[in-house]
């Protein structure tokens, strides 16, 4: 990686990627295999968000930097599998911009 790469540009990258994938043999890519299983890709994500959680609970920089790569990752695969974009997910933090965040989890249906 570039150092002057910056989150966005690694997760750009990334996405094209992912959908580069897209239909190809489950058996020789992981990342297919995962696309073309929903459910599989939700309970990844699922496992890696834990292993996110532990890492920070040991507070260990290093591992939760990895387990946050790993996470980042499944959660792009989840929406591209699930057929949501990241433009969705950045429309829904955009609208919550400004907001208090207990004002707007109030606002929830419960």
């Amino acid at each position: 990686m570039d150092t002057s790469d910056t989150l966005a540009m690694v997760i750009t990258r990334l996405q094209a990627t992912i959908e580069a994938r897209r239909g190809g043999d489950a058996k020789s890519s992981y990342t297919a295999g995962l696309l073309a299983d929903p459910a599989r890709a939700a309970k990844k994500f699922g496992e890696e968000a834990v292993e996110t959680v532990i890492a920070a609970i040991q507070g260990d920089a290093d591992a939760i930097a990895a387990e946050s790569a790993d996470l980042i990752y499944h959660w792009l695969v989840l929406l591209a599998a699930a057929g949501v974009s990241p433009d969705a997910v950045a429309a829904k933090l955009a609208a919550r911009e400004g907001r208090s965040g207990l004002d707007e989890k109030a606002s929830r249906p419960a």
